[in-house]
């Protein structure tokens, strides 16, 4: 029977790690399999720390390494996932709208062939703005990876131990999960799981840091943007071209005019922003080139248990 490592960052829930805990070892005893949870405290300041270090006590198969500050989601995954034990590595958010009695569905996916078993959130109790930026994420990560799923944010996922231990040997600054397993996965599946309300505070992924991780994925899994701009540069070099070559030639013909003074403007304001928007693309990858020469440790872990 394989093993089975259930990883959860956690930041600020303090309110629900004790009913997260029984009802997620409830349904990991129902499993018959060995198992154990790890908890990745994430520069919690509501008191989860202590929730964690009771937790520990009680139950020897409950680990729970602690970050000095935040890092982000992503990393505290990878840290879980770089100590995590099983054969079989499932991911879950500690806020409860993911509820883990459906992490069944995905073993049973996965015990079907697949390398990476993904959720997709039904009923999705989010306000529409955010389901709208979500759903343009997905679109645009599912181009960018190459592998179409309907839910890239869904943190209840399910990995076999290769696709683990690829994502770990990663160094690089990207460090999106799920774009990253499905790189490296040779069959990947989805399933659809319940979303719960969230019982009290709000996502930690408002619409800003939504559209910030699109330009993360845009840039780190894919050349696609930068090769647009160019494209577009040459469009636009060549719609240049012939505006100049139109001017001369009406100039011949009519002589000189000052009507058009404000559509010019108006191009040329267009242009300058072209270029400003391929600089700042030119200077996101020059960052991400820079983060990474600097090999700075993605977190610091202050206590382990």
């Amino acid at each position: 029977m394989k093993a089975l490592s259930v990883v959860i960052p956690v930041f600020n829930e303090v309110t629900t790690l004790v009913d997260l805990y029984e009802r997620l070892a409830r349904t990991l005893e129902d499993l018959g399999r060995p198992w154990e949870i790890i908890f990745v405290d994430d520069g919690s300041t509501d008191g989860s720390a202590d929730v964690l270090r009771a937790l520990h006590a009680q139950d020897p198969a409950v680990r729970v390494v602690r970050f000095n500050r935040n890092y982000g989601q992503h990393a505290a995954v990878f840290a879980g996932m770089e100590r995590a034990r099983g054969d079989v590595v499932v991911t879950l958010d500690a806020d409860l709208q993911n509820p883990p009695e459906e992490i069944p569905v995905l073993l049973r996916r996965l015990e079907e062939g697949a390398d990476v078993v993904g959720g997709a959130r039904v009923n999705r109790h989010d306000p529409w703005f955010r389901r709208l930026a979500s759903r343009a994420v997905n679109r645009a990560t599912s181009a960018i990876v190459g592998v179409r799923m309907t839910d890239y944010g869904c943190m209840l996922r399910a990995y076999r131990r290769p696709v683990v231990d690829q994502i770990v040997a990663c160094h690089e600054i990207s460090r999106f999960i799920p774009a990253l397993a499905n790189t490296f996965a040779g069959s990947v599946a989805e399933v659809p799981v319940e979303h719960a309300p969230r019982r009290e505070g709000r996502s930690k992924y408002g619409l800003l840091r939504l559209l910030r991780l699109n330009m993360d994925l845009m840039t780190g899994f894919s050349l696609l943007p930068i090769q647009a701009v160019s494209l577009a540069g040459v469009l636009v070099a060549a719609l240049g071209l012939g505006f100049a070559i139109f001017l001369g030639i009406r100039r011949l013909f009519v002589g000189p005019e000052v009507e058009g003074v404000f559509t010019l403007f108006a191009i040329l304001f267009f242009f300058v922003g072209l270029q400003i928007l391929a600089l700042g693309l030119i200077g996101e990858y020059v960052g991400r080139i820079y983060q990474e020469v600097r090999r700075r440790p993605r977190y610091v872990v202050s206590e382990t248990l």
